[in-house]
């Protein structure tokens, strides 16, 4: 029988333990259920924005959050979308064995912090939606083999994860990188795109990810509690809850059909190989090499196919990944409206020009940023978040003769420092790995305040 929860061993007291351990302490009785929290936010804001916003009446906040809440949807589907292939691809046998293979090399809490920062950042630097996949199943494979504290690893694996939106699958570059995308607000602007070599790979945002990833490995080492204090894997309860149920959609007989033949025939996935590749041959021979939204799932959509082989291998992956997803599709709307609240009452404009109206050509990104910090802790979607500031921080850049790719990559990078205290995005990892969000949080609080130093500073410094 499942249960509402995932099992875990009760917290540590928190005296005489740490700051750390002080953290998830206060995290485990603070923080309620995600999708409670989102209801919170919602209040809050609306009480925000009818007590200061400049349009801030009641039908206008009912008519934007109605607005934010659905008009996200096409949004939400696109991201779940992108984590749905990157389960199919982390689940495919290949992968698997892989993952098995590297969890084996991890013999100490130590090389098991070694092992998961890098392969999970690489991964999330590649795809957000194949780095959180990758790191709650590489945690999971880590515990079975190694004694850790599972919440110190799963958060250690959302720390890895966290410099997405410094990659090649981050919402705010692509879309300026995409011609014609309806958030290139730099190109209905200017009429050019910025390319991906001056936001994912310039230096000052290429040096801080790269540092972000160093620098929390070491300090994760030193963070893992003590022997006595640690909560293991819960390997039963994990067999209890993933056992296997009556599957729907399974063929009742076993006797080989023309159904069942067609479903385990490699045609169905040729035919969408050849489609999905020939698209991408001829459109990058006409425009070039480019990436947006829609091309990264179609490539991660090919991938999964290629390594499930056949469609009713890729078929049930997809499935298994739509467990996965259901809190982040009750989240979206949830979300979505609370966009629409500070979009369309003006809140989240007085937020911005608060900063934009102290800023200077050089100091402009560093606002960004700061503002960006407080945004995306009420609007957690880079896309989302960005049709929400995006208008207005980069009009200033442009009058101000500002960069503008530092700045609008500094709304990314608060992204990827606010995701460790907004727990939307721990959401699918926790899931996964099996354990309550509250513990991983208490970690991950550590990563928001040394990341948040380390991007400030190459924003400021790093050319």
């Amino acid at each position: 029988m499942k249960r509402d929860n995932p099992p875990i061993a009760q917290p540590q007291s928190a005296k005489g333990r740490g700051v750390v351990a002080a953290l998830v302490y206060v995290f485990e009785r603070v923080m309620p259920d995600p999708f409670v929290l989102s209801i919170c936010l919602t209040a809050f804001v609306a009480v925000l924005a009818l007590a200061i916003a400049p349009q801030g009446h009641i039908p206008t906040l009912l008519d934007a959050w109605y607005t934010g809440t659905f008009g996200i949807l096409g949004f939400a589907l696109q991201m779940i979308l992108i984590l749905a292939t990157g389960y199919a691809i982390a689940e495919a046998p290949i992968v698997q064995r892989g993952l098995r293979a590297l969890a084996a090399k991890a013999q100490t809490p130590a090389r098991a912090a070694l092992l998961v920062f890098p392969v999970v950042a690489v991964a999330a630097w590649l795809n957000w939606g194949l780095g959180l996949i990758v790191g709650a199943l590489l945690s999971r494979e880590i515990a079975r083999r190694v004694k850790v504290d599972f919440a110190w690893l799963v958060a250690g694996s959302y720390s890895a994860w966290s410099i997405c939106n410094s990659g090649l699958s981050s919402s705010i570059a692509l879309s300026q990188a995409s011609h014609g995308n309806a958030l290139n607000l730099v190109e209905k602007a200017t009429g050019h795109v910025v390319p991906l070599a001056e936001t994912v790979f310039a230096p000052f945002v290429f040096v801080p990810t790269v540092l972000v990833v160093v620098v929390m490995t070491a300090i994760f080492i030193r963070m893992h509690p003590k022997a006595e204090d640690v909560v293991a894997f819960n390997q039963a309860a994990q067999d209890e809850d993933s056992a296997p149920s009556d599957d729907p959609h399974a063929r009742i007989s076993d006797t080989p059909s023309f159904a069942t033949r067609l479903e385990q025939s490699m045609l169905g996935t040729l035919l969408l190989l050849v489609l999905g590749v020939g698209f991408l041959a001829m459109e990058w021979s006409e425009k070039g090499f480019d990436l947006d939204i829609n091309t990264t799932i179609l490539i991660f959509l090919l991938i999964g196919l290629a390594l499930q082989r056949t469609p009713i291998a890729y078929a049930n992956a997809i499935r298994r990944a739509a467990r996965q997803t259901g809190s982040m599709l009750l989240q979206y709307p949830i979300y979505g409206g609370i966009m629409g609240i500070m979009k369309g009452t003006g809140l989240a404009s007085m937020i911005a020009k608060a900063f934009v109206t102290i800023a200077t050509p050089v100091s402009l990104p560093i606002w960004s940023y700061l503002s960006s910090l407080i945004i995306t802790l009420l609007v957690p979607s880079a896309g989302g978040h960005w049709a929400v500031q995006g208008p207005f921080v980069l009009p200033a850049a442009l009058s101000l003769h500002a960069s503008v790719p530092r700045t609008a990559m500094g709304v990314a990078m608060a992204e990827n420092v606010s995701n460790m205290l907004q727990p939307f995005w721990a959401v699918p990892i926790v899931a996964i790995a099996g354990i309550r969000i509250q513990r991983v949080m208490g970690y991950t609080a550590v990563t928001f305040a040394v990341s948040l130093v380390i991007y400030a500073v190459a924003l400021w410094l790093v050319p």
